[in-house]
């Protein structure tokens, strides 16, 4: 193989791309629990959510993409495997049972907020620890688009929200950390 020369140390890219697999993973799940609930849904917030969580898998599998070719660019291989990615993944996957339409939005919004945390963490060593502005700026950039991801969820169920009567009732404002 050609040796890569572009300003950082082969143990930095391996540091970095130790990340990147990471974020790989967690994004990874995250497609597969977003078209888990976008075939499940059902009852009156079915079009409304189908339709939303159609874009942001499709938001996610072009990200997924970006971050295994930044591996790539970087030298190395992304994660490809399902076991791979289970083991890297922070996020939990779905379990069979079918929770409710506002259930599902808030399992989603909780697990784009832990991307977005595992993001910033990644960004401050991309930088600091690896001195590679290139992904901290990238990593920053899929950290913006998971945080109108989760706040598109959390909008979703505040306020008014259905019980699986569909009788209205009211919910609090979700707590921002």
């Amino acid at each position: 193989m050609r040796s890569i020369s572009i300003g950082l140390t082969e143990e930095q890219r391996k540091g970095v791309c130790e990340l990147l697999n990471k974020d790989l993973a967690d994004a990874y799940l995250l497609l597969v629990k977003t078209k888990k609930y976008h075939w499940d849904v059902v009852g009156p917030q079915f079009r409304t959510l189908h339709e939303l969580w159609e874009e942001h898998y499709e938001a996610l599998t072009m990200n997924i993409d970006s971050i295994a070719e930044r591996v790539r660019a970087l030298g190395f291989f992304p994660v490809s495997t399902m076991e791979g990615f289970l083991k890297l993944t922070s996020l939990r996957e779905s379990s069979e049972n079918l929770p409710l339409a506002t259930q599902m939005v808030s399992n989603l919004a909780d697990d784009h907020e832990q991307v977005i945390r595992n993001l910033r963490e990644h960004i401050d060593k991309s930088s600091s620890d690896f001195h590679d502005e290139g992904t901290a700026d990238f990593l920053t950039g899929l950290m913006e688009e998971h945080e109108e991801m989760a706040w598109m969820l959390r909008s979703f169920i505040e306020g008014e929200s259905l019980q699986a009567d569909g009788r209205a009732t009211s919910q609090t404002a979700v707590s921002v950390n």
